[in-house]
């Protein structure tokens, strides 16, 4: 169910959006629904080939530019060297977008430290980065939107994501807490995808299979007898959300995790 951008073709007119993980999945949805709303894109990940073929989709999306920016999130001194003098050439960003692929699946018990710090390295240590890069350049323009994908395991746990469910989980907590802190004119949320169909579900799909000596079709099957809209979530239906909270209309709300998720989850 693949849907069109909600929002006028200049809603984020003269906006500078830098989208991370952009590559595949729910980033590059993401970097199309803000190109179809005007914003210029700056287009990162390991990936310069894909980034390469997403930044001319863009342009033809309506983006004013699209600049690939190859970079690796788990090289967090990298981004310390980059990042900034980007910036400098570039002008000042005013949607960020955090984003990045989960760790592997696997019982919490069986991980060691390495397993928990790069996926930290990756999601928490280069978001914070990112937005401490980024942020003067919101607060000079008056106008900044940080959007984390992270995961609705942030409210309910995913078994056999033991990992993925303790980075998400700190990832949260620090954006609740940037809520509080930061500028009247920056916002910042959260977007908890729920079952989506990305080549990284489809990965987890084959690797719950494998150990249980099942199908993968068995597996997503159990995954959707849980989800009342009873299939899974398109990236762009993701990415629809997302790109509203990058507009102004979007500024009064901050500090949420937003479940795009078709119903899944139980909590309030």
């Amino acid at each position: 169910m693949q849907v069109t951008s909600p929002l006028a073709p200049d809603a984020l007119a003269g906006k500078h959006a830098l989208v991370c993980g952009a590559s595949s999945g729910i980033g590059r949805a993401t970097a199309l629904a803000l190109a179809a709303a005007g914003a210029s894109l700056t287009l990162v990940s390991r990936s310069a080939d894909k980034l390469v073929e997403l930044a001319d989709e863009c342009l033809s999306m309506g983006a004013p530019a699209a600049v690939v920016l190859p970079l690796d999130l788990e090289d967090t001194r990298g981004l310390d060297t980059t990042i900034p003098p980007y910036l400098e050439k570039n002008g000042p960003v005013h949607i960020l977008i955090n984003n990045s692929g989960g760790p592997p699946s696997g019982p919490l018990l069986d991980a060691d430290e390495d397993d928990f710090l790069k996926p930290l390295r990756r999601h928490l240590f280069a978001s914070h980065r990112m937005v401490q890069a980024c942020l003067p350049g919101m607060v000079e323009a008056d106008y900044g939107r940080i959007v984390n994908i992270i995961s609705t395991s942030v409210r309910e746990p995913i078994a056999n994501l033991g990992v993925s469910n303790t980075v998400r989980g700190a990832m949260a907590g620090w954006s609740k807490t940037l809520a509080t802190e930061l500028p009247a004119c920056v916002s910042i949320n959260n977007i908890l995808p729920g079952f989506t169909d990305t080549g990284r579900l489809a990965s987890l799909a084959d690797q719950v299979a494998a150990r249980r000596a099942i199908n993968p079709e068995e597996v997503k099957a159990e995954w959707l007898a849980g989800v009342p809209a009873e299939r899974l979530i398109d990236p762009s239906e993701t990415a629809a959300a997302i790109a509203f909270l990058c507009t102004e209309a979007g500024g009064a709300i901050r500090g949420v995790s937003l479940a795009v998720d078709g119903g899944r989850m139980r909590s309030i």
